[in-house]
């Protein structure tokens, strides 16, 4: 059926130039169930035209950045935007990314034209000078290496490094590394389980790091230290004064930094928000207290949410109700307070500051994340490099709806709504959509405001989309964040589906199609959901836990006592991983669920979603397994990134009876 919506504008122009009239309105909409709307957004154009982005800095007027490329495998490439010019500055055959803590982050450095970076196949730091071709300089063992910084007092690199040359955990340290000879190693830093984000003072003679030990992850307690770097006559490079500045068990430090006339600053929850602090001999300082979110959750390294300006004077980055705002504050004169920069985007992060110009990434509701420089006297800016060059027109793009709704206990938790949209497309006037409520992975994570082509696929098809931002989240202060703590499977599941509930009441979505789909620690609550719980109808795990035994015994060194907080000790709490684990209790499962799972993941091996297939196999449930061969924990190459996409909606379609109105790639799915 369709109806037909008809309107005409006319309009005239010189003869000769145009025609007489044009009409360019016309619009007719087909009625189709939700579900079967064709959408311009495939996943084809999502993979072809999209890239990951991050890593920016700046140095002599060159902004630099770490280009992500599905279409090439994955490849992690640097890149630098010069004079209104790109250039690749890392060859093809390398791939600039680092695996310490597994997650990574601080890949690469970029000082005065000088490039030191991590190859992701030998783990070897690399070397690029000026025009000439990447080198290695360190040979390639059992060394990982990552956030660096280049003394150039002394004239060597000092990172983060992380040996697996002996059996069980391996050992993490911070080293100088002589760049004229890449062998002559010394180790500045040892006895805490990690470190992070080492970093000189402008004179190069003293040097800041955070460290924790388990079973703290970094948003729960760091340690900020501070110490002088001398080098012997021998070029020995050692610390010595080591002093505590702040931070312990309870108290989460965040990128410390030296401005440009010598002063240490950083972030701290001290108060319960991650807010600026600056350090001046023993006096800690707090420069503008807020109920707002200055810090970030180290899941990688080289985050950044504050830059100074040449004058020193701060530009920050915070959050409030899961919007980012972008600010200045100059720290001699904090009466002033924050200066708010108007800019229009709801997603700021990834900070980096040389004299005026800022450049950051930024992106907002209806516009792709984006690589944006600043020029903070003239308040102009330039886009640079977007994460997606595809033009869509708006009126296929659902905006984000900030939502809050009521959760256990009296308690409220928090999303971002996407109604269904399709110019071309409506449905019968008594039909509701189904729901796809998405849980962030992290589990300490936030989902992001800016532009996600992965959820207008859904909307543009007839989806309703919930984002769930559940207790635990980043964002909301270190109480919302500590929600979580012992409730991992409890809390997060409760939310995700009173959301689901929440849009059902309101008579926004079909009660009977909710589906719920996750990665990583957002498949855990993707699958205790469908376990423990009867709200949903089908869901999809993305490389999800179901058993937190597994987990416990059989991950990497950084998250190994992650579950200490979120569930309990173990094996003293052995019971209650039992009672939290999705794989003990599939007498409980009664729903279709697919498992997308990569066959080299560290962090959830394979073995979680294979013992849940084979369960749901028993049960004779609908259930469908896709494993890619070279993927880890995500999916960085373009095919799999596709074939996730598709195959997911494609499962949904089979259990919700809608006809996809594309020819979508069928996954297997058995007992269907």
């Amino acid at each position: 059926r369709k109806s037909k919506i008809l309107s005409v504008l006319y309009f005239y122009f010189p003869t000769g130039l145009m025609p007489k009239a044009r009409d360019i309105t016309q619009q007719t909409m087909s009625i189709a169930a939700y579900g079967s709307w064709k959408s311009p957004i495939s996943s084809d154009l999502i993979v072809a035209n999209s890239i990951r982005l991050g890593a920016i800095a700046i140095d002599g007027g060159n902004v630099y950045w770490n280009e992500g490329r599905p279409t090439e495998g994955g490849r992690n490439v640097i890149m630098r935007y010069s004079d209104g010019q790109y250039r690749e500055m890392t060859p093809t055959s390398l791939n600039v990314r680092s695996l310490v803590h597994e997650y990574g982050g601080g890949e690469y450095l970029v000082d005065d034209g000088r490039i030191y970076f991590s190859n992701l196949s030998d783990h070897c730091i690399y070397r690029k000078i000026g025009g000439g071709s990447a080198k290695p300089l360190t040979a390639e063992n059992a060394y990982r290496y990552a956030d660096f910084v280049w003394n150039r007092m002394y004239g060597k690199l000092i990172a983060v490094r992380e040996d697996h040359t002996s059996e069980g955990e391996p050992i993490n340290t911070l080293v100088s590394v002589n760049t004229s000879n890449g062998e002559d190693i010394q180790v500045l830093v040892t006895g805490a389980d990690f470190y992070a984000s080492p970093r000189l003072n402008p004179t190069g003679d003293k040097l800041a790091w955070l460290s924790w030990n388990h079973p703290n992850m970094p948003w729960d307690g760091t340690e900020l230290w501070v110490a002088d770097l001398i080098e012997s006559e021998v070029g020995v490079l050692t610390v010595q004064n080591s002093q505590l500045v702040s931070g312990g068990i309870n108290e989460s430090i965040f990128q410390p930094s030296w401005s440009p006339d010598g002063k240490l600053y950083f972030v701290s929850d001290r108060t319960g928000w991650w807010n600026l602090y600056k350090a001046e001999d023993s006096d800690i300082q707090a420069l503008y207290p807020i109920e707002a979110e200055f810090g970030l959750p180290q899941w990688v390294f080289g985050m950044s949410t504050y830059a100074f300006t040449g004058d020193s004077k701060i530009v920050c980055s915070y959050s409030q109700q899961g919007k980012s705002h972008l600010a200045i504050l100059d720290p001699k004169n904090l009466d002033i307070g924050l200066k708010e920069i108007d800019l229009p985007f709801t997603s700021i992060s990834g900070l980096d500051c040389e004299g005026d110009r800022l450049v950051f990434l930024g992106g907002s509701t209806t516009e792709p994340t984006a690589i944006i420089s600043l020029d903070l006297t003239t308040g102009t800016w330039q886009k640079i490099r977007a994460a997606s060059d595809l033009q869509i027109d708006a009126d296929y793009i659902s905006a984000a709806q900030s939502v809050e709704f009521p959760t256990e206990n009296g308690k409220t938790a928090y999303g971002l709504y996407y109604a269904p949209k399709n110019k071309d497309f409506q449905a019968e006037p008594n039909e509701k959509p189904p729901l796809l409520v998405k849980s962030h992975g992290g589990p300490t994570a936030s989902t992001s405001g800016s532009l996600s082509l992965g959820i207008q696929y859904w909307t543009s098809r007839g989806f309703a989309v919930l984002d769930v931002n559940y207790g635990g989240s980043t964002g909301y202060g270190r109480e919302y964040r500590d929600r979580l703590n012992g409730n991992w499977g409890i809390v997060d599941v409760d939310d995700c589906a009173n959301g689901a509930k929440f849009l059902a009441d309101k008579g926004l979505v079909d009660r009977d199609r909710l589906a719920i789909s996750g990665g990583s620690a957002g498949g855990y609550t993707t699958l205790c959901a469908l376990t423990f719980r009867d709200d949903f109808k089908a869901g999809a795990s993305h490389y999800g836990i179901c058993d937190l035994e597994a987990l416990a015994t059989d991950t990497h060194k950084f998250e190994s006592r992650y579950l200490d907080s979120l569930i309990g000790k173990y094996p003293e709490q052995k019971e209650l991983y039992i009672q939290r684990s999705p794989i003990h209790f599939t007498e409980k499962l009664s729903c279709a669920i697919a498992f997308f799972q990569g066959l080299e993941d560290k962090v959830v091996p394979p073995n979680q979603a294979e013992m849940m297939v084979n369960a749901l196999r028993e049960k004779v449930l609908p259930v469908a397994y896709v494993a890619f061969e070279g993927e880890q924990h995500g999916f960085r190459k373009a095919e799999n990134i596709k074939r996730a996409l598709d195959g997911e909606f494609y499962f949904y379609s089979q259990v919700f009876g809608f006809t996809p109105a594309d020819e979508i790639e069928a996954i297997a799915i058995e007992n269907k």
